[in-house]
């Protein structure tokens, strides 16, 4: 039997990380090579009850497989199960995946694994390929910018940026201090490096993890990008400098478009949605007027107050333009959804408003009906609305988000940008401008038509994300030739 590549792939477990994953195994299974996706068992038990159930069942050269995370009942429940899924994950999960890579090695009609790809927050993923003896690769979830500010993130506290001395920092202006030294990136606030610069504990354990797993990816093979070459130019060039191989292959959703169409190997629906799709948004919108309509939506993680919940209902309120609203459960502090929202709010804006607990986010916003995007600024929902050629509303709070919604309004001028402190009048006015008929709109739906036709164009057969996912299949099938010499190389001991 010929020997293929065989990429063994392990997400982070969280709809932000597992998704784009997802997208990237399917491409390289599009590209011949042999795919193993590994979930944990509370996920990969929680998508198998649910809509994605059959999807899992995998196909030829293609299949799904399942880890323990080791945390109990109880940790899920902790307002902090979050960062006590990473411990877990840091201290349970190597050797199961040691021992997973080696029983595949075993079954017959599969090669053994070849390579590691791995996400962000699973750094301990390395000490695992390491262990398999096989290369491996990073996909990591933000934007260029977004990594290049995280890897910053440890220089940063050295020159005595942050942590910061004490609350009045947060308010006084110390957060628009210009950051004019970051090679790649045009000057920028202090503030829109990174939500971790807000600390004020000088051993804050997320800012921690940040710098850990950023600076962890030098040992990688290589670094994988959901971006593209046009949209990032200056500090893909910069980043470089560090990272020899860097591989641009997004917009992943454009890849996975692109792939479908180009009948490339015919890659698969990608998507493993952890909570249940609402169709019915769908036939909603089918019934609105394009461009018509503001879709909203924080993402899985996000949790706002009450307080934030009720300013941006009631700023949506104050207009009379129709939205889509993303109330997932969760969303609100407390463990709430759709249920926290004001009273008075359905009523005050029925028959333009739909509200959903969960949607298909790509097609919503390739839609003809949907005209702009409030959105958290995460790095997916960034990139999915540039290939969709929708402007955005962008209101971050954690990460990369700060940096990305920068980008999103400065450079890419596609974008306007809410306050932290959301107050509803502001809300109401960007709602207006963003689909309004001003010049700033006109120009602002310009630039989003022109970086949707850069994004279709570097993900078309030639363009740039198409030929780096070449070059990053032909570096996978070289790890299967390196790792086979070894092999070799151990038998002749």
């Amino acid at each position: 039997m010929e020997r293929r590549a065989h990429a063994m792939l392990f997400p982070f477990p969280c709809s932000g990380h597992i998704n784009p994953t997802l997208k990237l195994a399917e491409l390289l299974h599009a590209r011949g090579v042999h795919v193993t996706f590994v979930n944990t068992e509370h996920n990969h038990e929680r998508l198998r009850r649910g809509a994605a159930a059959a999807g899992l069942r995998g196909r030829e050269g293609f299949r799904f497989e399942a880890v323990p995370d080791g945390l109990s009942e109880e940790d899920r429940r902790s307002p902090d199960r979050t960062v006590r899924l990473y411990l877990s994950l840091r201290r349970s999960c190597g050797p199961p995946l040691v021992a997973l890579a080696r029983r595949l090695a075993e079954r017959e009609g599969a090669p053994p694994v070849t390579c590691v790809v791995l996400s962000g927050l699973v750094s301990f993923a390395l000490d695992a390929a390491e262990e398999i003896g096989v290369p491996a690769f990073v996909l990591w979830g933000t934007s260029a910018c977004g990594f290049v500010c995280t890897l910053r993130l440890r220089e940063l506290r050295q020159r005595g940026y942050t942590p910061l001395k004490d609350e009045s920092y947060l308010t006084n202006g110390y957060l628009d201090t210009a950051i004019d030294w970051i090679a790649g990136i045009p000057p920028v606030r202090l503030g829109d490096v990174s939500s971790f610069v807000r600390t004020l504990d000088p051993q804050c354990f997320a800012l921690r993890v940040e710098e850990d797993e950023a600076n962890s990816c030098a040992r990688a093979r290589g670094l994988i990008l959901n971006t593209f070459e046009d949209l990032e130019p200056d500090v893909l060039d910069a980043l470089r400098g560090e990272f020899p191989r860097v591989y641009t292959i997004g917009p992943l959703a454009a890849a996975m478009h692109a792939a479908q169409g180009s009948g490339h190997g015919g890659a698969g629906p990608a998507g493993l949605s952890l909570w249940e799709e609402d169709a019915a948004c769908m036939a909603w919108l089918d019934a609105q007027a394009p461009g018509s309509v503001l879709y909203i939506s924080f993402g899985s993680l996000a949790v706002l107050s009450p307080e934030q919940l009720a300013e941006l209902a009631w700023g949506l309120a104050a207009s009379n333009r129709s939205f889509l609203w993303v109330v997932r459960p969760g969303l609100v502090a407390g463990d709430r959804g759709a249920d926290a929202l004001p009273e008075g709010f359905l009523a005050a804006t029925r028959g333009r408003c739909f509200i959903a607990a969960w949607c298909a986010q790509e097609q919503v916003l390739r839609h003809r009906a949907v005209g702009g995007f409030l959105t958290h600024s995460g790095w997916n929902s960034t990139a999915e609305s540039i290939w969709a050629g929708v402007p955005m509303v962008c209101w971050p709070g954690f990460a990369d988000q700060y940096i990305n919604s920068r980008y999103t309004c400065g450079e890419w001028g596609v974008g306007l940008r809410l306050d932290e402190a959301l107050r509803r009048e502001q809300v109401a006015a960007h709602f207006e401008e963003l689909m309004g008929d001003t010049g700033r709109a006109r120009e602002m739906r310009r630039n989003a038509a022109r970086w949707k036709a850069a994004a279709e164009a570097a993900t078309a057969p030639g363009g740039s994300s198409y030929e780096s996912l070449g070059r990053l299949v032909e570096e996978l099938r070289l790890g299967d030739d390196d790792a086979l010499a070894a092999a070799a190389a151990q038998d002749g001991r």
